[in-house]
């Protein structure tokens, strides 16, 4: 397979070569559902996509035109609102099945849940809470599970009760400060509540034809990394929903007119850069795969939690990207200390280069402030990738 051909193409489909999509709601439907822990991706994702900015998307959030919920393997994601019952469908085999596991050998019998659920409704009639909050209206409903609870990560049955009442349709989290890159959450009502979600069959299979659309074509175990599914389920979704072999001698899987697309297509030859986030979909919706890095690429330094690694050893990226058509060709992260974007790039800096990093720069500090990757990202843990990304940027100017 020519790869050079095949990134473009998948980051031509994704909005991250040449014509932008739209509106965020149309990103989010063609490029996929954004990861969101409470960082920057999602923004950063939209603004590369369709050029809009913060505001515009926590305006949209409010209005349920789009917003976070836990969707493929309960992870929480920036869906468009007409995913959203997809999208909870799909987390609800695999929401709280850890924490209900190790509630009930605590002794918390599936009637107190239950008890609790309807509590936490009751509470919400009046508005928005927090956790805090809740906590005297519910009184004796909430059980602590003490010290045994606090060593195996669940000390009181509210997380669990709010986490199953969310993939329920019945309650959604929304951020306190109304952003989505924050630590502070509040719960309140669906109303009414998302309840056509569909079954489990024919969740996996609209998930799939999603999937493979964002995608445009990938294995069956990147789908599988991706939804969590079993390989008999997966495979009845793949069968179902149409996807074939997408090119010979490949593993891929594709929709038929995204064969024919592929093969018509020809890469353009002027570089086309974004700047996205270290969670952006592009590199994310295929877990495990290195499709973006180069084979060129594969020896390049690349920051990570553990030092300096080799880019072709990396799953996930620790810092933000950089693309080009496709490819990886730089990583970045934002100083909040020194109020500048810190970034370094495998590829000669232009003057295209230039002016998308200082387009990045001017959207972190004027409108996103910082750029956390995550939510626990501060910039005192920062500190570590940033030293790195100054000491590459300046070894490949020398």
């Amino acid at each position: 397979m020519d790869e050079v051909k095949y990134r473009s193409w998948v980051a031509h489909r994704q909005g991250l070569i040449g014509t932008r999509f739209s509106t965020a709601r149309e990103a989010l439907k063609t490029a996929g559902w954004q990861r969101s822990v409470g960082g920057v991706s999602p923004y950063l994702a939209i603004k590369a996509r369709s050029g809009e900015g913060r505001q515009t998307v926590d305006s949209l959030a409010v209005s349920l035109e789009l917003f976070e919920l836990p969707s493929a393997r309960a992870c929480t994601y920036l869906l468009p609102a007409d995913h959203f019952a997809l999208g909870l469908a799909v987390a609800k085999p695999h929401s709280g099945s850890t924490e209900l596991s190790t509630a009930r050998k605590l002794g918390c019998l599936e009637e107190e849940i239950d008890a609790l659920k309807l509590g936490v409704a009751a509470a919400l009639k009046s508005g928005p809470l927090s956790p805090a909050d809740m906590k005297p209206k519910l009184g004796n409903l909430v059980r602590s599970f003490g010290e045994e609870g606090k060593k195996k990560g669940l000390t009181t049955s509210l997380p669990l009760a709010l986490s199953l009442l969310q993939t329920d349709g019945v309650i959604r989290r929304k951020p306190a400060n109304g952003r989505l890159d924050t630590q502070r959450y509040d719960y309140e009502l669906w109303d009414p509540p998302i309840t056509d979600m569909p079954d489990a069959e024919t969740a996996a299979r609209e998930l799939a034809i999603q999937y493979f659309s964002w995608a445009g074509a990938a294995t069956l175990k990147e789908f599988r990394e991706f939804s969590l599914l079993s390989v008999k389920a997966a495979q009845a979704a793949l069968t179902s929903s149409g996807v074939h072999a997408f090119e010979a001698g490949t593993d891929l899987l594709s929709f038929p007119d995204a064969s024919a697309e592929y093969a018509e297509y020809t890469p353009p030859t002027t570089p086309d850069y974004r700047f996205v986030g270290s969670m952006d979909s592009f590199l994310l919706n295929r877990r495990g795969s290195r499709f973006w890095l180069a084979e060129s690429d594969q020896a390049n330094q690349a920051p990570t939690e553990k030092g300096l690694k080799n880019a072709g050893e990396l799953t996930e990226l620790s810092c933000h990207g950089i693309l080009d058509r496709g490819r990886l060709v730089g990583l970045w992260e934002f100083d909040s200390v020194a109020g500048e974007l810190v970034w370094m790039s495998w590829v000669k800096h232009t003057d295209a280069l230039l002016a998308a990093a200082a387009q990045t720069e001017k959207y972190v500090q004027e409108e996103l402030g910082d750029a956390r990757s995550f939510s626990l990202d501060s910039p005192k843990s920062r500190e570590p990738k940033l030293l790195a990304l100054r000491h590459l940027r300046d070894e490949a100017s020398a």
